[in-house]
């Protein structure tokens, strides 16, 4: 599953700089999929469509910090747990029960985004 972050946020901006896959923004701020990532143009996404990597997207949230779902892997396959939990200090990043991904498909995720 993914992480969300509940309205309880605080907009402290501790778990930003901790994604790996930076998936976290600031509420109302647009995100790419070329952000911290190896991704550019245009390219073929794991759930089959194809995205510009370069274009903005609308935000996910306009009042506080959010986490798209497409770009986090829980921190699978860099650390031991969510990073973005780890540092909020008002336990506002919590699972995400509306999307449930394997540690298979985390994984897969998280190689389509970072090319070595």
């Amino acid at each position: 599953m993914a992480i969300i972050i509940t309205d309880e946020c605080i907009n402290c901006g501790a778990c930003e700089p901790e994604c790996p896959n930076n998936a976290i923004y600031e509420g109302g701020a647009e995100w790419r999929y070329s952000d911290g990532t190896s991704l550019t143009g245009m390219v073929k996404l794991p759930t089959g469509e194809d995205a510009d990597a370069d274009s903005d997207n609308e935000p996910v949230d306009m009042d506080v910090y959010y986490i798209v779902p497409s770009k986090c892997t829980e921190c699978v396959g860099f650390h031991e747990e969510p990073q973005c939990a780890a540092v909020c200090p008002v336990d506002c990043c919590v699972d995400d029960e509306d999307i449930r991904e394997t540690e298979e498909e985390l994984l897969a995720k998280k190689d389509f985004m970072h090319l070595d």
